[in-house]
């Protein structure tokens, strides 16, 4: 999910530098050979440029809604998989180690929805089974997959993460230069 506006940040967030990178490419390197297909839905070209010298695939649009994103997502994906996962592009500090973890507990437990936690406070990516598609390509408008698992709270599992800062957003320049300079190897 790469199609924020960065009202709060004043710029392209995805673009910042972040330790020798665009913010964009930390999202990209965690996830990297962990699925069988991954699609970026952006409204950004100097994004959609770095996913494709990747090749990943992209989602260029100009739709308004976090809504229009999930399903664009969810339906370049296609029907024959079993479970999708929604990554947000501002979290510089998520491990691979989370998203492995996420992965491996679907496994367990196929039919739950999966999300990472720091001190029972849970936060994104999202991995959600097969049965939450329909009502993830329905959202209300300006809803995301948060709304499902809001919808289903039985149905939501935890995976329990190492610190906080690592399910934080880069919403704002503060929060990205805190971000910046916390030992995300702790």
């Amino acid at each position: 999910m790469a199609s924020g506006l960065s009202k709060r940040f004043g710029c392209n967030k995805l673009m910042e530098n972040f330790h020798g990178e665009p913010m964009i490419a930390r999202i990209l390197s965690v996830t990297d050979g962990l699925f069988g297909k991954r699609v970026v839905v952006t409204r950004h070209q100097d994004i959609a440029e770095i996913c494709i010298k990747r090749d990943i695939d992209v989602i260029f649009h100009d739709l308004p809604d976090r809504s229009d994103t999930v399903r664009l997502g969810l339906e370049a994906i296609g029907e024959k998989v079993n479970s999708c996962m929604f990554c947000p592009s501002d979290q510089p500090l998520l491990r691979r180690e989370t998203v492995v973890s996420l992965i491996e507990a679907a496994r367990q437990e196929m039919d739950a929805i999966w999300r990472p936690c720091f001190n029972d406070t849970p936060g994104s990516p999202v991995l959600f089974p097969k049965w939450a598609f329909n009502g993830l390509l329905r959202l209300p408008k300006g809803k995301g997959g948060g709304y499902i698992a809001r919808m289903h709270p039985d149905a939501v599992r935890f995976v329990p993460v190492r610190d906080k800062y690592e399910l934080m957003d880069a919403d704002d320049r503060e929060t990205f230069e805190m971000l910046l300079h916390i030992d995300s190897d702790k």
